[in-house]
């Protein structure tokens, strides 16, 4: 009987550090957000985010949702399809483990060094300049580990038996992978999709470097412009009055806003293309 006594007082020691864990971190989650839109409320003006294009925030924001699609577009696919090799043509073979190396490898390097690739290579080297496009496609190299390694994490999570039943009805290979593995592995695709869109829009240094900081309204992804993390950094940078403070919190909390937003819009993206699938069967 103390033996039970002590392995259930353990495991309920256990249990309340893991509760605490997780109300810690929704309550720092809650607590950042908060303090974020309290500041922002205190002198911030509607004007400062939908007045004149050259004093609002509209120029950034664009940038900002510009960099993400085109990082996304480029990124998603190549890495989809890499992890899909990986785990489902090439798993265990020394060109999985090669490519293995070479995955970790690009998400330890540091964000600087990307930003200097970019530069060097897509902004000088393909003669595109400072834009979005030159930050996209360095962004979108960033992003790849991300992509593939939960991508691969999300396919390890389909049965075999998903795979051998439709092998079996005589499906190939390709159409196994298509109908019987991606659709079950979609919300890790979409977890994916949501890390990799946080990444790039929180990064700074190689969006310095490729993308600017021309507060213009960019028309085409092929015109420099500058991101709500890169106008974020000027406006605490330069802050020297209580409604300067205001300015960079009410930056902040759009940035908040549009992450939630973008993760809104690849949830709601991810369930469509589910229910088509679903329906298509």
């Amino acid at each position: 009987m103390k033996t039970i006594k002590k392995r259930k007082t353990i495991d309920g020691f256990f249990y309340g550090l893991m509760v605490f864990a997780s109300v810690l971190v929704g309550a720092s989650l809650i607590g950042i957000v908060a303090y974020i839109i309290l500041q922002s409320a205190g002198g911030a003006k509607l004007s400062f985010i939908f007045g004149p294009l050259h004093t609002s925030l509209i120029p950034m924001i664009v940038s900002t949702t510009w960099t993400v699609v085109v990082s996304l577009s480029v990124a998603l696919p190549v890495g989809i399809m890499t992890a899909v090799y990986l785990h489902e043509y090439a798993l265990k073979s020394k060109i999985s483990r090669f490519l293995g190396i070479a995955i970790d490898t690009l998400a330890g390097i540091p964000s600087i060094i990307y930003g200097l690739f970019g530069l060097l290579f897509f902004c000088r080297l393909f003669n595109l300049g400072q834009s979005i496009i030159a930050g996209s496609l360095t962004l979108s190299i960033m992003i790849l580990p991300v992509i593939i390694r939960t991508t691969e994490e999300a396919l390890k999570t389909v049965p075999n038996s998903y795979r051998e039943g439709s092998l079996s009805l005589g499906a190939t290979k390709f159409q196994t992978i298509i109908h019987a593995v991606l659709p079950p592995s979609l919300p890790g695709i979409l977890t994916a999709a949501i890390l990799a869109a946080g990444r790039v829009v929180g990064e700074s240094a190689p969006v310095l470097l490729t993308v600017g900081i021309a507060r213009n309204l960019p028309k085409t992804i092929f015109e420099p412009g500058r991101t709500l993390t890169i106008h974020l950094y000027y406006l605490t940078k330069e802050a020297l009055s209580p409604d300067d403070f205001a300015q960079a919190f009410t930056a902040a909390a759009v940035l908040i806003v549009l992450v939630l937003v973008i993760n809104t819009a690849v949830k709601i993206a991810g369930r469509s293309f589910t229910a088509a699938g679903e329906n298509s069967d």
